[in-house]
């Protein structure tokens, strides 16, 4: 499958983000929810983790090294014991969900005492910005940008996590202003 032109650049703005949280962790265990269909984010961070997991209901079936994918539906269940990660990437998938505050809790479950979610999801000034460049230009995925169910500001995102258990530490736009980057804890 090929790679919308915009995609890959997107992708590396996104690793350039949660990068320096994920090398705080020394022997990171990681979790990257919505890993997508070649779990590129999760093979680009495997020199820098102990271990790693990514799932989604498109991933192949992948054990390389110190990474696995497993292909599972993102829902209100997760396979894992609790505390069995560090760290739980989440980019560019909030959006997709239909009933994010399960997942959320799931996550704050799977998560150590000490453990992070890094996320990253569209801003609501995004939108318009995002189905130009999807529906008229061709840039980035129009399936992805279709199946968008909630764009994101600072305080819908601050009220998920409150409604989910999650404490915002670190909240930043980036991208101009058109996605979320936030850091959250027990």
């Amino acid at each position: 499958m090929k790679e919308p032109v915009l995609e890959p650049l997107l992708r590396g703005m996104r690793i350039r983000r949660v990068l320096p949280y994920i090398q705080k962790h020394q022997d990171c265990r990681l979790l990257d929810v919505g890993c997508g269909w070649e779990a590129r984010f999760l093979k680009s961070v495997a020199p820098h983790i102990k271990q790693g997991v990514g799932i989604d209901f498109k991933a192949p079936e992948l054990n390389e090294g110190n990474i696995r994918t497993e292909r599972q539906m993102l829902s209100d269940s997760l396979p894992y014991p609790d505390s069995s990660f560090d760290i739980v990437t989440m980019l560019a998938v909030l959006e997709h969900l239909d009933h994010p505050e399960a997942l959320l809790r799931e996550i704050l479950r799977v998560l150590t005492p000490t453990g992070q979610l890094l996320l990253t999801v569209p801003s609501k000034a995004s939108k318009p910005v995002l189905e130009f460049l999807s529906f008229r230009l061709g840039l980035v995925s129009r399936e992805e940008i279709a199946d968008h169910k909630a764009y994101y500001n600072k305080d819908s995102l601050n009220r998920i996590f409150e409604l989910t258990g999650f404490k915002l530490k670190i909240h930043r736009y980036f991208q101009a202003g058109m996605n979320n980057f936030c850091v959250a804890e027990r």
